[in-house]
């Protein structure tokens, strides 16, 4: 993870992606022909295994110009409504430049750094302390910070995890991204209809409408070997499915990482930001799909190999050992104040106040990194003050 082998690990993981997103759609096809099987055990519980996978093949041939017209339909609605569902699910809108002057001057600069079209900037109304960007082309691309985040992060911080998303964009991974949920999506969607049909026409008839007795004496157990294929098919493509989703994300959140130090020359406050965030992310109304394409990801499994993103230990130390950044350690902050007691317009107490935190005073020392990069101030990022700007008077945005 390197500066120098940046690229190279980019155009790795694209490839790669590729092919993991080609698999997924051949998981379609391996759900049809499992659902092929149980219609045809269903129609006639007496045949030889071997022709019910003759008869599931000649249904999977007719079948692929409706599978993939259904599978096409999915991914058309996910592509012109995406980011409606997930705005409707994380409570985000559109803000400019007027209405959030500093954080969208950060991420404007950002993009002109490196000649990055400007993508739009959305705002959850959320308590967690979390970031993710979506979209699948240039015109679609959406950066969302939640509310926590702006009152927790300081502007090197903020310009950090904005460099973050950004790199995301940058690499082609929110494509990618949801490009697989969408298909995973798919996937599920057809593993319910085989177990329907399956459980249905059980409870209907049992295995098949049809029985002759000269398929009886050589049918054996045709059946039920193939119902057991059919299912142990759509188990494996459901959990493919899982874990492809997991191996998009894992990876690239070190290279995202990486890529914000790159923009912004400041390991430390990509450190900083992640120990804030670091399992207080979870956003109250986001499903999985939509937490995956967060900064962190708290949701894990019985096993590590289920979580979506490597753990923050892990991320930071590749950035102290890569990027030359410091760690300063697990962070504590307060939660915010009650809003119902604060004056209108009072800037909260504890992280969202200015003064400096507890026992923490040394948590981003900024000019330790390898690049020299000025410190980070340990003021909040907050809407009516500039993150860029410690005096008093605040600054005037470009």
């Amino acid at each position: 993870m390197a500066a120098y082998g940046l690229y190279t690990h980019i155009a790795a993981n694209k490839f790669r992606s590729t092919l993991l997103l080609g698999g997924l759609f051949l998981l379609v096809y391996v759900m049809v022909f499992a659902g092929a099987l149980v219609a045809e055990v269903l129609l006639d519980g007496g045949r030889p295994f071997d022709a019910y996978v003759a008869r599931a093949a000649r249904d999977l041939v007719a079948a692929l110009p409706l599978a993939t017209l259904g599978a096409a339909l999915w991914i058309a609605i996910a592509y012109f409504f995406h980011q409606k569902i997930i705005d409707a699910v994380t409570g985000g809108r559109d803000v400019t430049r007027q209405q959030q002057p500093r954080l969208y001057n950060l991420l404007e600069n950002l993009c002109i750094s490196r000649g990055i079209t400007m993508p739009t900037l959305r705002i959850a109304e959320d308590d967690a302390l979390n970031a993710f960007a979506t979209g699948l082309n240039e015109k679609q691309y959406s950066i969302t910070v939640t509310r926590g985040l702006l009152g927790a992060l300081d502007g090197a911080e903020m310009e950090a995890v904005l460099g973050h998303e950004l790199t995301h964009i940058r690499n082609g991974d929110v494509r990618m991204l949801v490009i697989a949920v969408v298909i995973a999506g798919v996937i599920s969607f057809f593993g319910e209809m085989v177990f329907r049909l399956f459980f249905q026409g059980a409870r209907f008839g049992g295995f098949g409408g049809r029985r002759s007795s000269d398929n009886d004496r050589k049918g054996g157990g045709g059946a039920a070997i193939a119902i057991v294929i059919a299912l142990v098919l759509i188990v494996v493509a459901w959990l493919l499915s899982i874990v492809i989703r997991f191996a998009l994300s894992r990876r690239r959140e070190y290279l995202a990482d990486a890529g914000a130090v790159e923009l912004t020359k400041n390991p430390d406050a990509m450190i900083s930001a992640l120990r804030k965030i670091e399992n207080r992310g979870e956003l109250a109304t986001a499903n999985s799909s939509v937490m995956e394409m967060c900064v962190d990801n708290p949701r894990q499994g019985f096993s590590d190999i289920f979580a979506t993103h490597p753990s923050v230990d892990a991320r930071v130390e590749a950035l102290v050992k890569f990027a030359g950044g410091h760690d300063p350690g697990p962070i504590a902050l307060e939660p915010p104040a009650d809003e119902q007691g604060q004056i209108e317009g009072e800037a909260p107490q504890g992280p969202w106040s200015t003064g400096p935190q507890p026992g923490n005073a040394a948590q981003a020392p900024g000019s330790q990194g390898p690049w020299g990069a000025a410190p980070a101030s340990d003021k909040p990022f907050l809407p009516n003050r500039s993150p860029l700007d410690d005096s008093s008077g605040g600054s005037t945005p470009r």
